[in-house]
């Protein structure tokens, strides 16, 4: 000791967000903790599963440091398996429903996982897996298939056992696995793929405890939440809202399909608080039929993220009675890393300009150091006038450990000792970042640089338009121009593309407006509400360049 300072297991133990719910099973017992239809528990028995499904998973073998998947969509057990796993001293993988075979079978090969649990109803998505790694001698992990509605279920040819059957054979007395570092991992997720081939990203339970407490705070949640799932559990471990609601005593509601009706639904029977969702889940609540709206019984607080939500849509949720709070992140940020904080002297602009203060990107959220807009090639700061454009880069707490067996690719995103996040933005004179694209989607034309956002925030402004995305068309003589697919609302059919033009042009200067527009039943879209832009910029390309040679 020196100075009168000391290390000692009295004023230090790693932190980890296991925590939050040994504390919650003593301060919140008999509050519900999970509902889901019929079915609901008490923060104790959640507690109580979680630690027979920890001592469960060491009798199948599994010990510290091991990866555990999960193929399951919102419901309880994927709730307790982000407790469970990590209490047996393991690393949970949460796989995206949204993949098939042949990419579940290359991600439980990349993870190394020992074993999976798998709702039933991808039960055969993870066969189709199981049969392709067999015919490369992989070896399978144990599979654990979850029952419809939690009930006990006989296990059937190739099944090796039952999620409930499982916990039943724990001890609830078991001493539960603490991490020997904060730093050790505690979750693998694997990034979306929507710019390159998935890659697994590493998250802590430092930063995970510490993006928790993030996220309470920019969701400014009280104590006994009751919030609404909507975002996957599998994407960022919910955005590290599992964590979060945990220490807060919260109730998880849980539904398994997302629609319209549901939400609204659940909304006015459990008398919801808050809830998330990318842009394009805001955008279905404000465009559900008024037979599946309901009248919200209180304020709903709305964290949304994934691309900027554009100005119609939020003017549409405020008047449902939904507040809406803008952040942005990436799996490399555990979710959410920035938050558009509020000022109370915003309450009286236009509600066109406040819209569009609402849809930037904003400022670090507490647990996150530093966030800049840099040159990515001088490591200099953009001139903050909301013009000059840059690379987002962060840096903090929370960014994750790395890539999973990718060295390669983790000193190139950390190159400079910052992340470098891929999206081009401006900051704005008050230090508020703006994204203006990624930096595979910026479209090139005539030497003019277009944000895809600005022209998709114009379209999706026109009456008749649900959706909307632009990506560039070769075109001969500007290199690329914008071109547009759109959907339209139900019985809009006789909007034509010209007319789409036309709205763009009166709004835009000339050269950023759409010169094709394509009309779409629905967008390409990742399981969290991205849209697949690699995949239009390919059906863009096979449409051919364009040739006329009007003036822009």
């Amino acid at each position: 000791m020196e100075n009168g300072t000391m290390k000692c297991s009295a004023n230090y133990v790693p932190l980890t967000p296991i925590s939050f719910l040994e504390r919650s099973a003593i301060v919140y017992g008999d509050r519900t903790s999970i509902i889901y239809g019929d079915l609901k528990f008490t923060w104790k028995e959640t507690r109580d599963r979680c630690v027979r499904l920890a001592s469960a998973l060491t009798t199948l073998g599994i010990s510290r440091g091991e990866v555990v998947a999960a193929l399951a969509p919102n419901i309880p057990a994927m709730y307790e398996l982000h407790f469970g796993v990590p209490m047996a001293g393991a690393v949970l993988c949460t796989l995206n429903i949204r993949h098939d075979s042949a990419m579940v079978s290359v991600l439980l090969s990349h993870s190394e996982a020992k074993v999976i649990f798998v709702d039933y109803q991808f039960l055969g998505i993870l066969k189709g897996a199981f049969e392709i790694m067999s015919k490369k001698d992989i070896k399978l992990p144990h599979l654990v298939v979850i029952p419809e509605d939690n009930q006990t279920m006989s296990i059937r040819p190739g099944i090796n056992d039952n999620y409930e059957s499982l916990l039943a054979r724990g001890d609830p007395n078991f001493a539960i696995v603490r991490p020997n570092d904060e730093c050790d991992p505690i979750s693998l997720n694997y990034t979306s793929g929507t710019t390159s081939s998935p890659k697994g990203v590493v998250y802590s339970h430092r930063g995970a405890y510490l993006n928790s407490v993030s996220a309470i705070l920019l969701n400014e949640m009280n104590s006994l939440p009751v919030y609404l799932w909507v975002v996957p559990m599998f994407h960022c471990n919910g955005w590290c809202l599992i964590w979060a609601i945990t220490a807060q005593g919260g109730t998880n509601v849980c539904i398994r399909n997302i629609t319209a009706k549901k939400i609204f639904d659940s909304i006015a029977t459990h008398k919801v608080t808050h809830t998330s969702g990318a842009p394009t889940v805001l955008n279905m609540i404000v465009n559900a039929p008024p037979e599946d709206q309901r009248p919200l019984p209180r304020q709903v607080a709305v964290m949304t993220g994934g691309a900027p939500p554009p100005p119609q849509v939020l003017f549409k949720m405020e008047k449902l009675g939904f507040k809406v709070n803008h952040s942005y992140g990436l799996t490399e940020t555990y979710g959410p890393g920035t938050i558009c904080v509020w000022k109370p002297e915003w309450d009286a602009l236009p509600l066109e300009q406040r819209a569009k203060l609402k849809s930037r990107q904003g400022v670090q959220h507490v647990g996150l150091e530093e966030l800049d807009v840099k040159d990515p090639v001088t490591m200099q700061s953009v001139t903050p006038n909301g013009k000059a454009i840059g690379e987002v880069m962060l840096r903090g707490n929370t960014i994750m450990n790395g890539y999973f067996k990718n060295a390669e690719a983790t000193d190139e995103a950390f190159r400079g000792g910052w992340f470098r996040s891929g999206d081009l933005g401006v900051k704005h004179p008050d230090g508020y970042i703006e994204l203006k694209d990624r930096s595979k989607d910026i479209i090139i034309s005539g030497g003019e640089n277009i944000s895809t956002i600005e022209v998709e925030s114009v379209i999706y402004s026109h009456p008749n338009v649900v959706e909307a995305a632009v990506v560039g068309r070769p075109d001969e003589h500007w290199g690329e121009t914008p071109c547009a697919f759109v959907k339209l609302r139900d019985g809009c059919g006789m909007t034509s593309g010209d007319e789409i033009i036309e709205y763009c042009r009166s709004r835009l200067p000339h050269y950023m407006a759409p010169r094709t527009v394509v009309f779409e039943d629905d967008l390409p879209k990742t399981s969290t509400g991205k849209v697949q832009k690699f995949a239009l910029r390919r059906k863009a390309a096979a449409m051919g360049s364009l040739t006329r040679r009007s003036k822009l």
